[in-house]
Parts: structure tokens; sequence; C-alpha cells
């Protein structure tokens, strides 16, 4: 019993440690969309990248922004978190991350791995990327079927090893998106990846957002997500370093067995990113919409946007939902993550409660 108070009043300090970041935001995790290009076509993706999108900024965009938030900002508690697309397909990203290196930003980057070899891996450990998530969704098979890519599993497989033999960053993690398909999996891909020398291995849900809302069949059922939460806790207690990601409040059963801190959505709090075009937005999950853009980096100084912005995102989504609002858990749960919240039905598209609580 004193295990579960214990969590109570983590739960609650928490949630009033977050009402005082609606006014003191603090930002940590700064996004840089580099590109929106991709050479796979994952079904799930929530940018819908792909081949055909070009929009990029030059590099002496990003040089100059960089250099401007560290004039204004500085860099203390901020981590610089490069994405796409497939942040690899610029040819420039090495002038750009060599760049952010020069200025003292500590910098990780999710990736496909597919671009990666030994000498890709020397030149990311030269430009400093102290972290590196690579995308495995399952099996060869399931894998390359989910991100439309022949070959894409075993190119990803060796892009990893290439960063295992290069070493010296601090954490290469292999992330894996759980779909309704490949739940059956994960004992395998758990015996695979224990003989490889990763750091980490994250384990998400597929969710109802970009591309995966054209394929219902690949979410999750009440019993596949309790399945998932309960393989993750089992393997953290043997000490395995398995994780979930940052999203949904989980109840008390799960909240803090699963990863290492409490449920908290940090858009507009501590995260904002830079999307392929240059808009200011919160976090790159939430669905784009006109609304949401707080302004630009080609026209506006970030570091103004984030003390005056971002006010819709500074506040609970508990507020816009009756159910959400009558909800026991809505102070700790806050209406759930704002890149799973449906704005146009006002109401959560994920929700654990009934299904974990």
């Amino acid at each position: 019993m004193a295990y579960i108070w214990d969590k109570e009043a983590c739960l609650d300090e928490l949630a009033e440690y977050r009402r005082g970041l609606f006014a003191k935001p603090q930002l940590r995790n700064l996004f840089l969309e580099l590109t929106a290009r991709c050479n796979e076509r994952c079904i799930h993706c929530g940018s819908s990248c792909g081949e055909y999108h070009s929009e990029e900024l030059p590099p002496e965009v990003y040089r100059r922004f960089l250099e401007e938030v560290k004039n204004d900002m500085g860099l203390s508690h901020k981590m610089l978190c490069i994405t796409g697309g497939e942040p690899l397909l610029r040819r420039d990203f090495f002038d750009i991350m060599g760049h952010a290196h020069s200025l003292g930003w500590h910098w990780g980057m999710t990736s496909n791995g597919t671009l990666i070899d030994d000498a890709v891996a020397r030149e990311l450990k030269r430009c400093g990327m102290g972290t590196i998530s690579v995308s495995i969704d399952g099996l060869e098979k399931t894998h390359d079927a989910f991100r439309q890519t022949n070959g894409g599993f075993q190119r990803a497989m060796n892009g990893i090893e290439a960063l295992v033999r290069c070493g010296g960053f601090k954490e290469v993690q292999i992330t894996t998106v759980v779909t309704h398909r490949n739940i059956g999996e994960l004992d395998e891909l758990y015996k695979l990846f224990s003989d490889i020398d990763i750091d980490s291995w994250r384990v998400i849900n597929i969710e109802p957002m970009g591309r995966a809302k054209l394929h219902p069949e690949l979410l999750l059922t009440p019993e596949d997500y309790r399945r998932l939460f309960s393989f993750i806790r089992e393997k953290r207690r043997n000490g395995d370093p398995v994780c979930y990601g940052c999203s949904h409040f989980l109840g008390r059963e799960f909240e803090r067995e699963v990863r290492d801190w409490y449920y908290l959505c940090t858009a507009g709090l501590y995260t904002a990113s830079i999307t392929a075009s240059g808009d200011i937005i919160a976090c790159l999950d939430i669905e784009r919409r006109p609304e949401f853009v707080q302004g630009s980096i080609l026209r506006d100084r970030f570091s103004t946007v984030w003390e005056q912005g971002f006010k819709q995102f500074r506040r609970d989504l508990s507020e816009d939902n009756e159910t959400c609002r009558s909800c026991p858990e809505k102070d700790h749960c806050h209406g759930d993550s704002f890149h799973s919240w449906n704005f146009d039905e006002h109401r959560p598209e994920v929700c654990f409660r009934n299904i974990l609580f």
C-alpha cells in the first residue's frame, strides 16, 4: 500500500509542477525536422514523409538560428533533437551538425539507419552526435512490409552494427513501433537485440495519426495494450534496458513501471520544434494545423516566440471535454497527449481508462 501511496504523491507533485510550467516554461528539447524527404514509406508515418517532399531550408538559415538561440537562451539543459524524414538524406547534413557541435550544442537524432555505414558512423561521432535511435519495426519480413522498403531491415541492422563498432556514443537505441500485426514478435525481437551491444530498446505503440489512420487494422486492441505494457514491465524488472515512450497516462499500475519517469506531455512546456519549412511549432507529432504555428525562424526571433507564444499548449486539454473534466484522473492525465488529441471532436484518440485503469 505504501508503494501505491508514493506513486499518488509523486503524481500530485508532478501535477502541481506542470501547472507552474504554464507560467514559466523551460525549453529543454528543440527538434529540427531537417527534411521531410525519406527513402522509406512507412505506413504509420505521422508526417506522411516520402521522396516527393522537397522543401528544405538552406544550411545558413540553421547556422544563424542555432547561434541566435544560443546567444538568447543559452545551452544549459538543452538538447537538439534531429529528425525528418530521414535526416541523412541531406547532402549538407554534416555541415549543419558540425556547426551545431562547434557552438556547443548537445544533439541526438532519429534515423531509419539504412544510410549508415562505418564511414557515416565516424562522421556522426566527429560532429558530436551523442544519441541515436534507429527504427526496427519487427522481424525482417514484417519490418520491410511495414516500411514498404525491400531490404530495409538488413540495411538498418547493418547501420546499427556500424554505430556499435564505431563506439563513443552516449546511447545507441532501437525503437520499435508495436502494431496488432507485429506484437507477437516481441519475444523474438528481444532475443535478437540482446545479442547486439545497444544501450536501450524503446518500445512504443502505433498512434492513430498520419498514415496510420488509413490502417485501423494495425491499431492495438485493449488486450494488445495490456500485453505490451506487461512485456515492458517484466523486462525492466529483470534489469533489461527496455522502456516505453513519453506518450500517454498509464494509470497507477503501469506509471513509473515501463519508463523512468511519470507521464508529462511536454509540448510547449519543455519542447518546441522547427518544421522543414521553418515553422515554429510545439511537437512534430501534433496534427499540423495553421492555428498551431507560432511563427517562423525565417522572420521571427525564436526566444520571443517561446516566451510569448504556445498559449494553447500551456493548459490542460481536459478542459475541452466533459468526460475528461469529470474523470478522477484528470489532474494526472490532463486530457492526455496533444499529439493524439482530436481537435475537431475535442476528445482524446487514445485513452487508457477502462483499459489499464
